[in-house]
């Protein structure tokens, strides 16, 4: 039985219960130890008179017919006197079975008692057949003697079971009074012998003998009996036999005891009958006597002893309840108080502090002092580690609010870095844009492209950074902006780029606020099916409306992730967790799962049949409208509204699926003659036309480079200036940044810087076979 799991309130019970139970049994065991003596006294008037009395009057009955029946024995003729003594000793029998088998006597008797009542019944029971012996004259006297005497014997043997009293005093009188009838029933023997000799004129062979035995017997069990009487009984039977019957039967035994074995006794017969009825009935009568005093003592006794019986036993009781009224009290006590802590350690664990932290990183002010209250439990042992808890307690939850406190500073440290980042990186792409626009070596022009290409990939590290700091990147757009140009933006920010393929988009776009973050999502998502798949294998980017929204798949061919992997995958990104920095091989996710969770777009991975993993985003109904116009809004000049969704990816490959125009969303212009410029310098083939706009997406196409021109010569020699023109230039300077700081104060939505001539595509060179170039920061900065 292991002890140790069990909780406190069975410990306690099992503690208290214990020492009750223990308790409560010895208070039972003492009380059944003297309320059996009580019983027993009590129950001495009950077998006194249901079996003591009627015993004695079959026993006097018995010892009359056997008397009558030598008498019968030694004569010739039958004794009229005998059948009547027969019918008083049926009676008396009868009556004896009668309150034996009484509920009174049966529920009073043990067991040694009960055995011997039934033999002393089934010795009964042989009297009929005896009589018949008797007057068959099949048993001479004495074996008549010995048949009367087997009976009376059971009796006796059931009156010595009767003196089991508790009481040393009582029961050594009991015993007394029992030898007394035994010694009764040696003279009633020989009653019965010497009055079977006179009626025959002398002993049969062997009667002297016996009657010697008998007189010998009965006069040791006398002497022995009346010595453990009471005084009060023994100066009574000394006055008794100090009488004249006594006396004068004492005398006959002796002379008896000194006759010839087989000649007359040498007793008169009437003298004798006389003296020995005499003798038998002051016996009796003094034997009653004793055991109705007897019984009336021991009422008394049983009284008191019941007295002092239910005064002990309410006692024991009271002090039984009361020991189980303290215990329950402070066990209950004990359970409380220990359940009380018990129940501040969880509330603490479970509730209070996971609040103190959700509403520290919401940023909330928290009082560690109204967090922690003080736990009063007294002043000792369990008072003590109240107090140590409450100490413990204040500790939680101040490390709780310094880690939060740390956290956060360590966020806004990332962010400061983040942000600072960002702005170097937008003014790197924005000067790479303006020196793309000047190159005109083609080679140049290409490493300005690739420049381009990883300025844009560590924007979207920075914004990496800020997502993770709890913030929101800066990118944003006003208008929706197309699925397959928001998906070919998302490819542009990879590194391998040229490996990913649009199979098939339906027509659909994104709202504006959305695209950036989602952009970002896709991104991520792209790089890791690139960087977890073979580089000559290739990933393929699908999109299809769906019931509740727009489903992109992502799909790669490499080794692929378990289902444990994949499983705590999605719950990361189901859930979006705090940030861990442990878990630093993972960044990607987490920016996934921050993403996602800002518009309530669904990631999920699964595994693929090819081996690999499939990515599917589900953006939702809300966030996904009708695919927008390629195109600039024609009410809108060109280089003052450009849309940003045009600044998007421009990373068009083999393989890639072309957005359809409608006819008038595509502005053709005619390409001037072969051979002649165009207004960026660049000359154009013969028959070719310029497109200023592919697909809404804008290309770069690589030119021969034109006849460098001679530059002017400038001198760097200042001109000198007149008070008033100085004046001009700083009122101008300092309404200039007047408007910048309004500018900045409320931001204008992105906009991006209209396509120039010479950046246009020549017609045709959308198409599958096109050789796709890296990315610039035209496109990239939106």
């Amino acid at each position: 039985m292991r002890t140790r799991d069990w909780p406190i309130r069975s410990k306690l019970t099992a503690l208290v219960v214990a020492p009750v139970t223990a308790l409560l049994a010895l208070w039972i065991f003492a009380t059944t130890l003297t309320f059996g003596p009580a019983l027993g006294l009590l129950s001495a008037r009950t077998l006194l008179y249901d079996l003591g009395r009627p015993g004695e009057v079959v026993v006097t009955e018995l010892q009359r017919e056997r008397r009558l029946s030598v008498v019968q024995l030694a004569g010739t003729t039958r004794l009229p006197v005998l059948a009547e003594q027969r019918a008083r000793t049926d009676r008396a029998v009868a009556e004896l079975r009668r309150r034996v088998d009484g509920e009174a006597l049966r529920d009073a008797a043990d067991d040694p008692l009960e055995a011997r009542i039934d033999h002393l019944v089934s010795a009964l029971a042989a009297l009929p057949a005896g009589r018949q012996f008797i007057d068959d004259r099949s048993l001479d006297r004495s074996g008549a003697i010995g048949l009367y005497s087997g009976m009376v014997t059971a009796a006796f043997q059931a009156f010595s079971a009767m003196a089991t009293l508790d009481d040393p005093d009582l029961n050594r009188q009991a015993l007394a009074l029992t030898a007394l009838g035994r010694s009764r029933e040696l003279l009633g023997q020989s009653d019965a012998l010497v009055t079977g000799a006179l009626s025959a004129g002398r002993f049969a062979e062997g009667e002297h003998t016996q009657l010697v035995q008998a007189i010998g017997n009965q006069r040791w069990l006398t002497e022995n009996a009346v010595a453990d009487l009471p005084e009060a009984g023994r100066v009574a039977y000394q006055r008794l036999t100090e009488g004249e019957a006594f006396t004068r039967l004492r005398t006959m035994q002796d002379a008896l005891v000194l006759a010839n074995r087989s000649g007359r006794p040498p007793v008169d017969a009437a003298a004798w009958q006389a003296s020995h009825d005499t003798v038998q009935q002051q016996l009796r009568d003094f034997e009653l006597a004793e055991a109705d005093g007897l019984t009336d003592r021991s009422v008394p006794m049983a009284v008191r002893i019941l007295v002092r019986l239910a005064a002990a036993g309410v006692l024991g009781l009271v002090a039984v309840v009361v020991s189980v009224l303290v215990a329950l009290r402070l066990g209950r006590t004990l359970v409380q108080r220990l359940s009380g802590v018990r129940t501040a350690a969880l509330e603490l664990a479970e509730h209070r502090l996971p609040d103190v932290v959700t509403r520290l990183r919401r940023g909330e002010q928290v009082d560690v002092a109204r967090e922690a209250p003080p736990l009063e439990y007294g002043h000792d042992e369990i008072g003590e580690v109240g107090r140590a808890f409450t100490e413990v307690q204040r500790t939680a939850v101040q490390a709780a609010v310094d880690e939060v406190t740390l956290r956060r500073g360590l966020n806004e440290v990332f962010l400061n870095i983040a942000r600072r980042s960002q702005s170097l990186v937008h003014r790197q792409l924005h000067l790479l844009d303006r020196m793309e626009r000047r190159a005109e070596d083609p080679d140049e022009l290409a490493e300005l492209f690739q420049v381009d290409h990883l300025a844009t990939r560590l924007r979207r590290h920075a914004e990496d950074l800020v997502i993770l700091a709890g913030s929101a990147p800066g990118r944003g757009w006003r208008n929706p902006v197309a699925i397959v140009d928001l998906v070919r933006g998302a490819i542009s920010e990879v590194e391998a780029y040229d490996r990913v393929d649009i199979t098939a988009t339906q027509p659909a776009g994104v709202l504006g606020r959305a695209v950036g973050d989602v952009i970002h999502l896709l991104a991520e998502l792209v790089e890791n099916a690139t960087a977890f798949s073979p580089p000559d294998t290739r990933v393929t980017i699908t999109g299809e409306q769906v019931a509740n929204g727009y489903a992109l798949e992502v799909t790669d061919q490499g080794l692929g992730m378990s289902a444990a992997a994949l499983e705590a995958a999605n719950t990361r990104l189901a859930s979006s967790p705090e940030f861990d920095p442990a878990q630093s091989a993972r960044l990607g996710l987490f920016v996934v799962a921050r993403l996602a969770a800002r518009h309530g777009v669904r990631v999920e991975l699964r595994p693929s049949e090819q081996g690999g993993v499939i990515a599917v985003v589900l953006i939702p109904a809300d966030l996904v409208t009708a695919e927008p116009p390629p195109g600039p809004d024609p009410a809108t000049p060109v280089a003052a509204s450009a849309d940003p969704a045009r600044r998007l990816a421009r990373t068009a490959r083999r393989g890639t699926v072309s957005r359809t125009r409608p006819p008038t969303a595509s502005r053709a212009v005619t390409a001037p003659p072969a051979g002649a410029p165009t207004p960026g310098g660049v000359t154009v083939d013969a028959g070719s036309t310029v497109d200023e706009e592919l697909d809404g997406l804008p290309r770069r196409v690589r030119r021969r480079t034109p006849v460098a021109q001679p530059r002017s010569t400038v001198t760097d020699t200042p001109a000198p200036r007149s008070p008033e023109e100085v004046r001009r230039v700083m009122a101008a300077l300092q309404a200039g940044t007047a408007r910048g700081r309004a500018t900045v104060t409320t931001p204008p939505a992105p906009t991006t810087p209209a396509v120039p001539a010479d950046r246009a595509a020549p017609a045709g060179t959308a198409g599958p076979a096109t050789t796709p170039e890296p990315p610039t920061a035209t496109e990239r900065d939106a």
